[in-house]
């Protein structure tokens, strides 16, 4: 079989550490050529892989049969479009975008280019993941779920870990909600509603419609105190209480394991094979869940009053 030749699109810690080693190494993938907003970045990166650091994005999409986004998701989404037209498949990253209609606007590129697409949501791919949702979405039917991210990157004690400007900006909801909206909706089904709350800091309250009559909870934050910090994810039905054994343990999520199966998922596609569940449209579905929560949130916070005092008075 012809290998799947992949453009690499950024040269962030993601695309460093886990694209572009897995795209070199794939034995179904050849690592066509990077780009990146940081030109030196670029060429640094691509010489580490003997490959091509392209200054021009769309001379990447012509020299590539697929592409692969390492990318803030409003810098992707605009690219995406592009890299459709120019009818290359395409690999994204969580989230597609941070607005509906920019996602909207990947899906219908890929439509109209005729394009396979497959959405990074890591947990979704690595395997060990991959097979116990499989296993739980089997056994139903489920009652209920809870999926709760409390992650401590930007909080004030905590490690500065993955700091960028966008995750800073859109908060847990838009960073680790993915994720727990890929490992719910793989067991309970599609989201029909959502009803959302704000916490404190950027912590969000989520609770979830599912389409087969399922209900799930989930909490999102990267400003728990680090003591705080921790993952919880379980479903409840008529065979009792699920949780991943060890959750939260690398084993579960290996980035690098996760994106070989999700390139191995794309050339599946991209030969014509079956669309993977977690396709651009999947990826829009998110995107238009996670921006009404948005919108609810901010009405929340907006219309707010300042707490009451408890003390007595004397």
């Amino acid at each position: 079989m012809t290998r799947l030749r992949v453009g690499l699109i950024g040269t962030g810690p993601w695309a460093t550490q886990t694209h572009a080693p897995v795209l070199a190494a794939h034995p179904d993938a050849a690592l066509s050529g990077i780009w990146g907003r940081r030109p030196k970045a670029a060429a640094e990166l691509a010489s580490s892989y003997a490959t091509t650091a392209y200054e021009d994005v769309d001379a990447l999409f012509a020299a590539s049969d697929a592409v692969a986004f390492a990318v803030p998701p409003d810098v992707q989404a605009p690219l995406a479009e592009r890299a459709a037209a120019a009818g290359c498949h395409l690999l994204l990253d969580k989230p597609v975008a941070t607005s509906p209609e920019a996602a909207r606007r990947v899906a219908a590129a890929a439509d109209r280019a005729g394009v396979a697409s497959v959405v990074f949501f890591t947990l979704r791919f690595a395997p060990p993941m991959a097979r116990w949702l499989t296993d739980r979405a089997q056994e139903g039917p489920w009652f209920t779920a809870r999926a709760d991210w409390y992650s401590s990157f930007f909080a004030a004690d905590g490690t500065g870990a993955f700091d960028s400007p966008w995750r800073a900006d859109k908060g847990g909801l838009w960073d680790v909600g993915p994720h727990a909206l890929a490992v719910l909706t793989a067991v309970l089904g599609e989201v029909t509603s959502v009803t959302a709350a704000p916490g404190p800091a950027d912590a969000v309250h989520l609770i979830l419609r599912h389409a087969g009559g399922a209900s799930s909870t989930a909490t999102l934050t990267l400003r728990a105190p680090h003591a705080a910090s921790g993952l919880t994810l379980e479903f409840r039905g008529e065979t009792g209480t699920a949780a991943p054994p060890g959750w939260g343990e690398s084993g579960w999520g290996d980035s690098t394991d996760a994106f070989r199966s999700a390139v191995d998922a794309l050339a599946l596609a991209a030969g014509g094979g079956a669309r993977h569940p977690c396709d651009v449209h999947f990826g829009l579905r998110v995107t238009e869940i996670l921006a009404d929560a948005e919108r609810q949130v901010d009405a929340r916070r907006g219309t707010e009053l300042p707490a009451r005092s408890t003390t007595r008075a004397s």
